[in-house]
């Protein structure tokens, strides 16, 4: 299945062919290569007003999830015909991303892959609520992306090591 990769901003260079690898290699890592996700770059503007109108937060973010279906953590959808092969989109806040990154001193590309990897969780049910819930999350993240560090020698993280 695919990964469709969109790029709705201007503000940031984004290297779309190693995000959409790693996406890849992180919905296996899930076990959720049958499942197509969307993927949307997008502006602080755009972050800003699906916050605002989703979560009643008008400020941009780094990642917004919009699951497909609605599943238990851990769980795999189980869709009834093709068109239901589809775990949701991602919305990339690479605007805020890139900010944030160049406060930091963080890889951007880095922080991307890993911003993808805490949406896929939050498409497959994950949530950090709570500190159980986040701990869950925190494993599941840790879990994939110890995956795609051994298949690209990097060395990520998951984003919410000090939420609890």
């Amino acid at each position: 299945m695919s990964v469709a990769l969109r790029n709705a901003q201007r503000a940031v260079s984004v290297r779309r062919a190693p995000l959409r690898r790693a996406v890849c290699a992180l919905r296996a890592a899930l076990g959720a290569s049958r499942f197509d996700v969307g993927l949307v770059c997008a502006s602080n503007a755009m972050m800003q007003r699906l916050n605002g109108v989703y979560r009643q937060c008008p400020k941009p973010t780094d990642v917004l999830s919009f699951p497909f279906h609605q599943v238990e953590a851990g769980e795999l959808p189980r869709p009834c015909c093709r068109g239901e092969y589809n775990l949701g989109d991602i919305f990339l806040g690479v605007e805020y991303i890139h900010q944030q990154c160049r406060e930091t001193g963080e890889d951007f590309d880095d922080v991307l892959m890993v911003t993808a990897a805490h949406g896929l969780c939050h498409l497959l049910g994950y949530r950090h609520d709570t500190k159980p819930e986040w701990k869950q999350m925190y494993q599941k993240e840790a879990q994939i992306l110890e995956e795609l560090n051994r298949l690209t020698g990097s060395r990520l993280r998951p984003l919410t090591a000090g939420l609890f």
